[in-house]
């Protein structure tokens, strides 16, 4: 009887990657399966087992487009796992945003959008995809990864040599007055501090200026928020690894984005290099009046 090594199964969102994924692992060399029932996953199995196929590594792509989809999932995973196969689930992810421009881009229906909007059917998408996100064994965030780093990502993870890469992270003022950053993962709200913008002398200055920095970081407010806030992200930032996440988005948001945003993120700047991520920093309002 033929013996499946390698069994990994493909989901997460429509739109994600997951397709490239698959393309990706049949290059490798795996049998894959895209859209099978997943009620018909632990007979396929038995199948291929039963086969000659030339290889014994098997990828199966399901997701929401199955019917059964949310009735079957639990029980059918059991199964597999109970009947020995080697299970390994690569979930596939990506910001609302980028899935909304994808759908707008290829002019593709949503799966679950059905009379709804295309946001709230991805919204149903990731409650339904709630258990499977948490079984799974590699998260793939697409959002900033184009096709070919998709499909390089995959191959690296399949192979074992994924990893050692530090998390991307992009670390960001902006002004509350011009809307929130789109993409943020984290957003922090420091109007509670003192504003320096309402002191003649240092209104037309920046949190670049020392003035302002010396002026915002005196405040014991301001030096509260930072000690709590560096022990959030020292406990977040290795779970987020922990969890496949390879971007994340910082955002520190007052007013104007000009003087206590800026400075609270040039303070910050030191404290993440020194924890290793891969970090970059940017002012988006600082140049607006």
């Amino acid at each position: 009887m033929k013996q499946v090594q390698r069994l990994i199964l493909i989901t997460g969102l429509s739109g994600s990657g997951k397709s490239s994924a698959a393309r990706a692992l049949e290059d490798e060399g795996f049998f894959v399966v895209d859209n099978l029932p997943l009620v018909l996953l632990t007979e396929f199995l038995t199948l291929v087992r039963r086969g000659t196929a030339a290889t014994n590594d098997v990828a199966v792509v399901i997701d929401v487009r199955n019917r059964e989809f949310l009735a079957a999932v639990e029980s059918t995973l059991a199964e597999v796992r109970t009947a020995g196969f080697p299970l390994e689930i690569y979930f596939f992810d990506a910001s609302d945003e980028i899935l909304v421009r994808r759908y707008s881009e290829t002019r593709r229906r949503h799966p679950l959008a059905a009379k709804d909007t295309v946001a709230e059917g991805i919204l149903l998408e990731r409650r339904q995809l709630a258990f499977l996100r948490s079984q799974a064994t590699a998260i793939v965030d697409s959002t900033q990864l184009t096709v070919h780093q998709l499909r390089d990502k995959v191959v690296k993870i399949a192979r074992g040599e994924e990893g050692g890469s530090p998390l991307q992270v992009q670390l960001l003022s902006f002004g509350f007055r011009y809307g929130l950053p789109p993409g943020s993962d984290l957003v922090m709200d420091v109007r509670f501090i003192p504003n320096p913008y309402f002191i003649p002398e240092l209104q037309p200055l920046t949190g670049l200026d020392r003035a302002v920095s010396d002026y915002v970081l005196a405040q014991t407010s301001c030096q509260d928020f930072l000690k709590r806030f560096r022990d959030l992200l020292l406990y977040l930032l290795p779970q987020y690894q922990r969890e496949g996440k390879s971007y994340l988005t910082i955002s520190v948001g007052c007013t104007g984005g000009r003087h206590r945003s800026v400075t609270i993120v040039e303070n910050l700047r030191p404290f993440l290099i020194g924890e290793g991520v891969a970090l970059k920093v940017c002012h988006r309002d600082i140049e607006k009046r």
